[in-house]
């Protein structure tokens, strides 16, 4: 690479993304709306105690995302620190959105449909979980396809720039 070419991290803004999206699986499905908790089909909240192991596997996975987000910042920093950087709000809410929404369906289809560990919203009659499990699993589709129509036009402006920038040396 050149010394005067920039560029974003896509690394970063999908760590983001993937913490992100489970800070708001964790705090506005488990913790606000309390539809589910991580282990609740297998554990259901019905005694103290599965509310206690219910409430302590929240925090690994609280955790865990958590360590997505400061990964992310860790590569956003060190490449901050370099010159060629290059800064894109389209870079980033696409990577974000791109991580957001790998969160959501790696997490619909693994915990979800494959380990049946929980479901979106245990609210509901058990025969319409299904349908918020699916909700939950398109919405992730739509933000990894957001995400990458963003990055794409990101990508093409950051090129773009670039050639500006080997015209002008």
């Amino acid at each position: 690479m050149e010394p005067h070419e920039r560029t974003f991290p896509i690394s970063a803004g999908i760590l983001f993304g993937l913490g992100l999206g489970g800070f708001f699986d964790g705090i506005v499905l488990h913790q606000v709306l309390q539809w589910h908790h991580m282990l609740s089909s297998w554990y259901p909240v019905s005694s103290m105690e599965n509310l206690e192991l219910n409430t302590f596997w929240d925090g690994i996975f609280h955790s865990s995302t958590y360590l997505f987000v400061v990964s992310g910042l860790f590569i956003l920093w060190r490449h901050a620190h370099r010159r060629h950087l290059y800064w894109s709000g389209k870079l980033l809410v696409g990577t974000m959105l791109i991580g957001f929404g790998v969160f959501n369906c790696v997490e619909g289809l693994i915990d979800h449909q494959l380990l049946g560990i929980h479901h979106v919203n245990e609210t509901v009659a058990e025969t319409s979980r299904i349908y918020w499990d699916v909700g939950f699993l398109i919405w992730g589709a739509a933000m990894i396809v957001s995400g990458w129509l963003l990055v794409r036009s990101g990508k093409k402006e950051e090129r773009a720039q670039q050639t500006v920038a080997r015209w002008k040396s």
